[in-house]
This record gives C-alpha cells, structure tokens and sequence, in this order.
C-alpha cells in the first residue's frame, strides 16, 4: 500500500475526491495540497496518494500497467474509508496523474465509475512532441469533466486543449490560469502570485465538485 493522506469529514458526505500527483512529484504537491484544502472548507474529503516509483524513491514513473493499477486501488481505499458507492467519487490530479485517472474512467473493457473527471494540467502530448496527442481515450469519457490548465502550457495549448475535449461525450467545465505556464506559474507581468494563482484554481475546482 502506498502513502495516502486523507482529508476533511468522514460522516455525513455524498462525495469524495481522489487526487494524483505528477509525474515529477508527489502527494504534497502544492496544487493537489490546494485542492483537497478548498475541498474541505465545503465538506467534502479528498485522499491524495503516491504512486509506488515515488515511494520507493525513484524519479522515472512506474509502466503504465502499475499507475493504472494503483490509480484504480487508491480510488477503491477511497471509497472504503469514506463508505461511498464509486460513483459518487470524482477522481483527477495533476498532469500525469489525471491522465492516468482519465485513462481508468475511459478504459474500453472495465471503466471506473465515477461522479467527474478533474484534470489539473492535462498532458495533452507529451514534451516537445505535439504531433503524439493524447486524445485516443477522451471519446469514451461520459461522465462531468473539467480541465484546469494555464494558457500557456507547453504540454496543452488552449486552442488545441479545446479542440481535444470536443470529444468527450459528457459535460465540460473549465478553468484557466492566465498566463501559467504548466505548473500554472504566472508570468511577473500578470501581477499574479503563484499562491493567488493556486488559491483560485483550487476554489474553482472546489466549486464545480460541490455542484456536480
């Protein structure tokens, strides 16, 4: 079992909240931290994880097979703990780890039921290699998804970001960070903090949770 921290009730929920950390982090990774505290102020709990290569203090993530099994473990410890049916679990995260947890909601063969999709930061190709769009999947999505990213993500420009979530076939929410880049840092000249910035992606995320 991997390092989990839950946050926020236990009683009296009818929803829950699992965030993935990127690639090149963890679960104290500031946005997911962000998160999961909007989220409490509305009474809503999240568990934030890490996958096995962060444990075991590996930088290179794990094969693909090992981060779709344990973003399908971590949701299923989820609703253990807060004895929620799964469909009343909204899953995402951060870059890599919505991915992944967009990959198990969209699998062809056992898609993991789900209240909403929240990607903070989709990959929509990986670095330098717009050409390789991730986009394979996003058709068989079906459930309430939003997308929070900056308008100048190198890894998903807003302009293609959109054309790619014309095709999933539920509702779409969104959220942009202007002028962060990937790791939604302002440019200086917005007049923005990177605390301001993460302050207001997490409310936003926070809010459409509660509405869903």
């Amino acid at each position: 079992m991997t390092t989990v921290v839950y946050a926020g009730p236990k009683r009296g929920i009818d929803r829950a909240v699992l965030l993935a950390h990127g690639a090149g982090a963890d679960l104290e990774a500031p946005a997911l931290v962000a998160v999961a505290d909007a989220l409490a102020v509305h009474g809503i709990p999240s568990l934030r994880f890490n996958y096995p290569y962060r444990d075991a203090g590996r930088k290179a993530p794990d094969r693909p097979a090992v981060l779709l099994a344990a973003t399908r473990a971590a949701a299923a410890d989820l609703a253990r703990r807060t004895k929620l049916d799964p469909a009343r679990i909204v899953v995402g995260g951060r870059s890599m780890g919505g991915r992944y947890c967009s990959l198990v909601v969209a699998d062809a063969d056992d898609p993991l039921p789900t209240l909403g999709l929240l990607l903070l930061g989709y990959p929509l190709h990986p670095a330098g290699r717009p050409d390789q769009p991730r986009v394979e999947h996003l058709s068989r999505i079906r459930v309430p998804t939003m997308f929070v990213s900056g308008t100048r993500d190198a890894l998903g420009a807003k302009d293609a970001l959109r054309r790619a979530a014309r095709r999933v076939d539920g509702p779409v929410a969104w959220h942009w960070v202007e002028t962060g880049d990937h790791a939604f840092k302002p440019l200086k000249s917005s007049g923005l903090s990177r605390e301001a910035v993460l302050a207001e992606l997490a409310a936003a995320s926070a809010d459409w949770v509660a509405s869903l």
